[in-house]
């Protein structure tokens, strides 16, 4: 890792930060650094991104080309990502040319759900209980170890509830490892949670910390359907989501904004689910709600700048628009702050865009 660049001063305005990924998370921080009076310059797999329709830098090619990605990296002064399905390798090769943030290390930790919980656990924080699953055997093993109502879920890739199912005994597990083509897999155990929130928190490069109120997060089929601010969480609960997201951030080295999403217990223990190493759905609420959003937080960390204040001034109800539910976009402008992403094609399940809607600051 000695080959890795870091940054020797911020990135002043008129630098570009390159962004990998061109979906709406990058166009939202493409905008947030324009914001700044930064440049963005986005590195998609694809042609058609909805990043690409707001900044003028792009280049449309796959993950793993190196010198595509070398000609990248001459353009920018630093480089972020917007997702974590990305070729570890890539990144780290990006890393050996330009400073990168967060770094390879939260990368590969958080694309692999085992090795994502083994780390949290070391970290001293609750997880529901897991075991590995590489085999059909193991898949047996892991259910007679962990009993009850569990989940399996591949190790790599899957959101939104894809590559997940729900067992309930040794023969439901096997039958689902097969279904996931035996790709290596992680059994996780049932967590009987009153409600799910999330903590989305950013750390500068010199360990400065900050951190936006925790959500209330609702889900339906898997997919976030709203988060609320304030939420049911205690200010107590609020505060222990912070340590959690500091005492992770800090162990990460990390560099930019993460998300720790939380399973909050009926006895009222916080339990983490799982980290997002990018800027988050449930913090599309700070765009409006917060003097500093969590994308121009996290670009003010990866160009090295302070970090902006997080203090919430309003109450807020962020809400994913879904599919065809795009189609009512002349309505939905009239019932809150709307953001469209520019997607081609309303496919079910597919995240639109969100509309936030502000009330008078209760707490």
């Amino acid at each position: 890792m000695s080959d890795v660049k870091t940054l020797d001063k911020p990135v002043p305005p008129g630098g570009v930060i390159g962004i990998i990924g061109g979906g709406q998370l990058g166009r939202m921080l493409a905008m947030a650094a324009a914001r700044l009076g930064l440049k963005a310059a986005i590195y998609n797999d694809e042609l058609h991104a909805p990043a690409f329709q707001v900044t003028p830098l792009q280049i449309a090619a796959p993950y793993d080309d190196r010198n595509l990605l070398t000609g990248f990296a001459e353009i920018c002064d630093a480089i972020t990502f917007e997702f974590e399905n990305l070729p570890s390798d890539a990144i780290a090769h990006l890393a050996s040319l330009k400073p990168v943030r967060p770094g390879q290390r939260a990368l590969e930790i958080t694309q692999d759900r085992f090795s994502e919980k083994n780390f949290v656990r070391g970290l001293g924080l609750k997880t529901a209980p897991f075991a590995d699953v590489s085999s059909a055997e193991d898949a047996k093993a892991a259910f007679a170890a962990i009993g009850g109502l569990a989940i399996l879920k591949t190790r790599r890739l899957g959101y939104d509830g894809k590559g997940q199912a729900k067992v309930t005994s040794a023969d439901e597990t096997e039958a689902a490892f097969g279904r996931f083509k035996s790709q290596p897999s992680i059994l996780e155990g049932f967590v009987d949670f009153a409600f799910e929130a999330s903590v989305v928190a950013a750390r500068g490069a010199d360990g400065s910390f900050a951190a936006y109120d925790p959500p209330e997060n609702i889900h339906e089929n898997h997919i976030l359907r709203r988060s609320i601010v304030p939420g049911r969480l205690s200010k107590a609960q609020g505060e222990e989501a912070k340590a959690m997201a500091k005492t992770i951030a800090d162990a990460l080295d990390y560099v930019g904004v993460l998300a720790v999403e939380l399973f909050v217990g009926r006895d009222g223990a916080l339990t983490v689910n799982e980290i997002a190493p990018r800027v988050h759905n449930s913090g599309h609420w700070t765009i409006e709600a917060c003097a500093c959003s969590q994308f121009e937080q996290h670009i003010r960390a990866v160009a090295g700048w302070p970090l902006g204040d997080p203090t919430r001034h309003a109450d807020a109800v962020m809400e994913n628009i879904i599919g065809a539910e795009a189609h009512a976009w002349e309505s939905l402008a009239r019932a809150g702050a709307l953001h469209l992403y520019g997607k081609r094609e309303a496919r079910l399940g597919r995240k639109m865009g969100h509309m936030t809607q502000l009330k008078p600051l209760t707490k």
